[in-house]
């Protein structure tokens, strides 16, 4: 098949949605479709860029700012966004080609007027990849009332919604949201799960053996450190356990709350704790061979189930989980199944301290504990069956 991905984060970014969809491209490449990844680049001076990467084709298109500005310019650059990336599209040699599917990855909520006009151009479906419910999550999490604002965000998101004709959630949990939409003649409702490709194995700029954590059991959290996290409870955690010696908590990434906490563990002394900015994707098996445990923490404000990319690095990685996330997650209830870790959902310190120290006994207990991790990953969370499971909708 001939395919357009639309999307707003791609390599050479290093976020997990970055990763995701060069993982996803190659994907598609290697079963044989043609793929374009239509890409907004405000750092161009021409109109268009076009790339080759990996047997895929890069068409970045000049676009507004959207990263790394405040929210106002943020939300005016992205609603802008999609109208600028189709203007210059227009002047590109991709302008009037046909597709046989069209494929949208959300965040973020604006790609749909582009695809709506290339699903209307070539006359074929259009698949939303949804990885989270923006501005539900918002709201939950205390940052936004269901002021203008919100009206405002939900109008372009449902939008979104009422353009595409199969929409992906990542969990059987966030179906529920959509039962409304589904409801609509020829509207499918798929559970798409996260996906990884096979890791690169780059050595690791990282080396516990040279930090203050060398010798121990290293708890490891790799990945955005933001608000929608709420990762304190994890600073509370490295306290109470700096009576152990052979225990450390390794942070690594980027994120609005990344100076805060490691300022926060400076502050309380915890030299049981170490962070570093974020290192390269194909550097994190690695750093995770290092390491004892992978940490997965989502603010308990959250409603909505989230699967987070970093949980599946861990379990390719062989990596058990330790988990703080919001009550009655999707995710808490595959781990529990699946034996791959401990979870905690009450958000207090005291339980996730004997949650941590519980998962350590286990992991000196049960040496088939990795193997069960790396199972669940092959079964549930490979990039083939990704692929394959969007061709066919859009088929």
């Amino acid at each position: 098949m001939k395919i357009a991905l639309i999307a707003d984060t791609f390599p050479p970014l290093r976020t997990s949605g970055a990763v995701q969809l060069r993982d996803l491209s190659r994907e598609f490449a290697r079963q044989g479709h043609q793929l374009t990844v239509m890409l907004p680049a405000a750092e161009l001076q021409q109109p268009w860029l076009i790339e080759e990467m990996d047997g895929v084709r890069v068409l970045r298109l000049k676009a507004p700012k959207t990263k790394d500005i405040d929210y106002v310019r943020r939300t005016i650059g992205e609603f802008l966004m999609p109208f600028s990336m189709r203007r210059n599209l227009r002047k590109s040699p991709v302008a009037n080609e046909q597709w046989d599917g069209v494929v949208w990855y959300a965040p973020s909520i604006f790609h749909g007027p582009l695809a709506k006009a290339l699903k209307n151009a070539s006359g074929c479906k259009g698949y939303l990849i949804i990885r989270d419910i923006f501005p539900e999550w918002a709201v939950d999490m205390g940052l936004m009332g269901r002021g203008l604002p919100y009206r405002f965000f939900d109008a372009v998101a449902r939008y979104q919604y009422a353009v595409a004709d199969v929409i992906g959630v990542q969990t059987p949990g966030n179906k529920a949201y959509f039962e409304q939409w589904s409801r609509q003649p020829k509207r499918v409702l798929d559970v798409l799960q996260n996906w990884l490709d096979k890791p690169a194995k780059a050595r690791c700029t990282i080396r516990v053996s040279e930090t203050p954590l060398a010798g121990c059991k290293v708890f490891v959290y790799a990945g955005n450190m933001g608000v929608a996290q709420g990762m304190d409870i994890l600073l509370d955690l490295a306290e109470r356990l700096r009576h152990r010696e052979d225990v450390g908590f390794l942070f690594v990434g980027r994120g609005s709350d990344a100076a805060r906490l490691k300022a926060a563990a400076q502050s309380r002394e915890l030299s049981n704790v170490v962070f570093f900015d974020e290192i390269d994707p194909d550097e994190i098996p690695d750093l995770y061979a290092q390491c004892a445990v992978g940490i997965v923490a989502l603010d308990p404000r959250h409603k909505s189930h989230n699967i987070p990319g970093k949980f599946l690095t861990y379990m390719q990685s062989g990596l058990p989980v330790l988990a703080n996330v919001n009550r009655g997650n999707d995710l808490a209830r595959l781990i529990c199944d699946e034996q791959v870790g401990q979870v905690c959902e009450s958000n207090q310190t005291d339980e996730l301290l004997r949650l941590a120290e519980a998962l350590l006994d286990q992991i000196a207990a049960d040496p088939a504990l990795p193997a069960r991790c790396r199972a669940l990953f092959e079964r549930k969370f490979s990039v083939a069956q990704a692929v394959r499971q969007i061709a066919g909708a859009l088929g």
